[in-house]
This record gives C-alpha cells, sequence and structure tokens, in this order.
C-alpha cells in the first residue's frame, strides 16, 4: 500500500506529536478529538489509555494515531496547569524528586488496534524559586502535562530521563515507527 495517497489521522492537537510525525515524513492529517479529558478518575496509567482510546475512537479514518501523556507523582495525576500559580506549585512539588510519565497511544489500522503504554522516569534536579519563576513565566508550562515541557525551556529543569525520551515528550516514537512499518505505512 502506498502510504503517499492515505494519510494518518492524527487524533491530537499537540503540536509536538504532529512535528515528530512530520520529522519522520508521515503524510498526516489532524483532527482534533472533541472529547473532555478531565473526567476519569483512574490511576495514572489507566487513565492514559483510557484518554487515548477515547481521542482514537472519536475519529474516522482508516490509519488513527491517538495519544495521551500524563505525569504521575506518587500515584497523583498532574494534568495541564489551570494557571501560572499552579504551575509554580507543581514545579515546587516535582523540584529534585523523579516522577513517572505515561505515554498511551491508540492506533488504528486495517489489520485491528494496538494500545500501549509507555512509561519513563523523569528525574528533575533541585530548582530555586527564582528558576520556577522564570521558567513559569515564560508560559511554556501551561499546556503540558505536569506544568513542564521536557523538548523546550524545560530541558533546563531536568536531571535526567529513564527511558524513552519522546515518551516524556508526548509520543514513543520509535514503537509507533515500527508498528506502522510492519503494519505497511512507510512514510
Amino acid at each position: 500500500m502506498g502510504s503517499g495517497q492515505t494519510p494518518l489521522v492524527l487524533a491530537s492537537g499537540s503540536p509536538r506529536r504532529k512535528a515528530l510525525l512530520e520529522a519522520l515524513g508521515y503524510p498526516l492529517k489532524v483532527v482534533v478529538p472533541g472529547v473532555a479529558e478531565e473526567d476519569l478518575a483512574l490511576p495514572p496509567q489507566e487513565l492514559a489509555r483510557a484518554l487515548a482510546r477515547r481521542k482514537g475512537e472519536a475519529v474516522e479514518g482508516e490509519w488513527v494515531l491517538a495519544a495521551d501523556t500524563v505525569v504521575d507523582l506518587d500515584g497523583e495525576v498532574l494534568g495541564k496547569p489551570k494557571d501560572p500559580e499552579e504551575n509554580r506549585r507543581f514545579l515546587g512539588r516535582l523540584s529534585g524528586r523523579a516522577h513517572l510519565v505515561h505515554t498511551a497511544f491508540y492506533l488504528r489500522t486495517p489489520k485491528g488496534v494496538v494500545e500501549e503504554v509507555h512509561t519513563a522516569k523523569v528525574f528533575f534536579r533541585p530548582l530555586s524559586e527564582e528558576e520556577i519563576a522564570w521558567y513559569v513565566d515564560s508560559g511554556e508550562g501551561l499546556d503540558k502535562a505536569g506544568g513542564y515541557g521536557a523538548q523546550g525551556l524545560g530541558m533546563a529543569l531536568l536531571e535526567r530521563v529513564e527511558g524513552d525520551f519522546y515518551t516524556v515528550v508526548g509520543l514513543p516514537v520509535s514503537r509507533v515507527f515500527a508498528l506502522l512499518w510492519e503494519r505497511g505505512f512507510r512514510p
């Protein structure tokens, strides 16, 4: 099958996921699913899986990819901060500590659906109040789970990552690429 004429439908409004897939050369059609993100009381890993599935099932297409990323601090979900004050609180709690980032994806192909959750462990270095204020003032963290972006200015906050860095960014790229490749969808 030539993927030139069939786009991969990305059921996500995330500019980061879009950029990662475009960097690999996939023909993309972005469809932002209108689904609620905050109404499920589930453990962090299951929440990520349920939200990815909900987004993927809300979108039409033969080849559909949806994903959701959840930041897990000792079993508590840190979502997208409501405002700069909450962003400041999140970063204060993450400072000097490790947390988990779960990214689930839902991939629908003509050969069926694959759903997986990938987890990475992120270590923040200890942050001063001034550093937290600098980052919050940038505004970068407001639309991101946990209140930071590992691939942007937030890279200054991280000490290290155990696991796939791209899982932290929002898509386990290598795994998604492999699944698409073995199903005949090529960039």
